[in-house]
């Protein structure tokens, strides 16, 4: 019997490994957005996952330190992850809307109003044959966080 960490059996989560993961968000976040398979906003989300959520590969999360205290907020995010996980969809929560909304093309408006990048999601594009290694990373980590009963894992944004 080898003497392994009990961090060692459960998983890599070291800095290294949450940096490669953040880097492969990214990089999966502005590919799909170039393709045109990125959906934003709670409401908006919401309609996608009922009308086709065998297309969504990933949902993200995204909660600033005072969006704790919106209830509204928290049942919304309490339903989505209730759906995602119902219909395989891997899911992920990120520590700040601000840099995902860098990301995805800066906090623009939508009809004259704030877009809402509390929820996004990444859709399958219709015309690529295979994934992504940096999609591959991500759905990979969701799934081992998944093992460790870790349902909805929190990655951190770095700011650029």
């Amino acid at each position: 019997i080898s003497s392994m960490t009990f961090e060692e059996l459960n998983g890599d989560c070291s800095v290294e490994r949450m940096d490669s993961v953040s880097k492969a968000l990214e990089e999966v976040l502005s590919s799909a957005l170039l393709q045109g398979c990125i959906t934003v906003g709670v409401y908006e989300a919401a309609k996608s996952l009922n009308v086709d959520p065998d297309n969504v590969v990933l949902c993200i999360l995204a909660t600033d330190d005072e969006d704790v205290k919106d209830v509204a907020l928290q049942i919304h995010f309490t339903l989505i992850q209730a759906f995602c996980c119902e219909n395989d969809i891997n899911i992920l929560r990120v520590n700040t809307t601000r840099r995902l909304a860098e990301i995805l093309g800066g906090g623009g408006k939508q009809g004259g109003e704030q877009m809402d990048f509390h929820c996004v999601l990444v859709t399958s594009p219709r015309t690529s044959t295979g994934k992504s290694q940096a999609l591959w990373t991500v759905n990979h980590f969701c799934q081992e966080s998944r093992c460790m009963d870790q349902w909805v894992p929190i990655i951190n944004l770095p700011e650029r």
